[in-house]
């Protein structure tokens, strides 16, 4: 899966993962579509999308 970070732009509406340096899921937000992607709480956590 593709990994994205903090202010980019979701490619669709949905959940995402926030996940850290190792791939562990933390948490999941909803975003639509376009909006940017929520800050995280390290600058080490990316998003992917959680179907």
């Amino acid at each position: 899966m593709r990994k994205l970070n903090p202010g980019d732009l979701a490619p669709q509406s949905g959940s995402y993962a926030v996940c850290d340096k190792n791939g562990r899921r933390m948490a999941t937000v909803s975003v639509r579509k376009g909006d940017h992607l929520p800050p995280t709480q390290s600058s080490e956590y990316y998003y992917e999308y959680a179907e």
